[in-house]
């Protein structure tokens, strides 16, 4: 009787039987999570791919943008952990503002496709408008009442949160309408009053408008009044002088 084995030197690798696993792969995104407000037009995108059988063929590693082609290959660094990979992936051209979505996939040696992968986020790098309709800059008014009337609104990241700080005082948060418009009355002091409007979307971005308003309820003072010529004939012309402060 004649045996042979796996190890025959001629017959060895037609003995052996290879079973293939049909695991698939792991895919975790780990950043941006869903519906995230980024700031960074050029967002460092990072997932990892585990395979704990026959481990994860790298090559297959691809990463897809919007309506965009596959990258794969060397333009996604992807660092050895146990059992996969830790990847990070830099857009080589910024992204416009709005939403964007991400979809990774991969495979394992032996051919199994991981499901895919997807994350929805927004990108926005624009500060939110601020329209601070009264009080004008600059005013002068004997009425300490005024009231701070204005719009806001960011096409990415509404809604807005509004805050109103009168002088040193501390800001304080006003209601923002759905159309974007708010109000808050206000308190001047005598003399000079500095009005700061600040609009935040949710991105954390910000926009600072600053009122200038006077608040004078002192009536002026006349010191002097003359008349020049004083006695005048009759006739002629005479000039009135008053002195006024205030």
């Amino acid at each position: 009787m004649t045996t042979k084995t796996d190890t025959d030197a001629t017959l060895g690798e037609s003995l052996k039987l290879k079973v293939k696993e049909k695991t698939a792969p792991v895919i975790t995104i780990t950043y941006p999570t869903a519906s995230a407000l980024i700031v960074n037009n050029k967002p460092v995108v990072k997932w990892k791919v585990t395979d704990n059988d026959s481990g994860v063929a790298s090559a297959t590693i691809g990463i897809t943008i919007d309506s965009g082609s596959k990258v794969t290959g060397d333009a996604i660094t992807k660092t050895a952990i146990t059992g996969g990979y830790e990847c990070t992936y830099t857009p080589a051209s910024a992204l416009a503002d709005g939403s964007h979505s991400i979809k990774v996939d991969a495979f394992d040696n032996d051919g199994n496709a991981a499901t895919q992968k997807s994350v929805t986020f927004k990108i926005d790098t624009v500060p939110p408008t601020l329209s601070v309709t009264a009080p004008t800059n600059g005013l002068v008014t004997n009425k300490s009442a005024c009231t701070v009337t204005g719009t806001t609104n960011d096409v990415t990241s509404s809604p807005c949160t509004v805050t109103i700080k009168l002088n040193s005082g501390t800001a304080e948060a006003v209601t923002v309408n759905e159309n974007g418009s708010f109000s808050k009355a206000l308190t001047l002091v005598s003399g000079a009053n500095t009005i700061t409007v600040v609009s935040t979307d949710s991105a954390g971005k910000s926009t600072t408008v600053t009122r200038t308003v006077t608040l004078d309820t002192i009536a002026p003072v006349i010191m002097s009044v003359s008349i020049t010529p004083n006695p005048v004939d009759c006739g002629k012309t005479y000039v009135i002088s008053v002195e006024v402060t205030d």
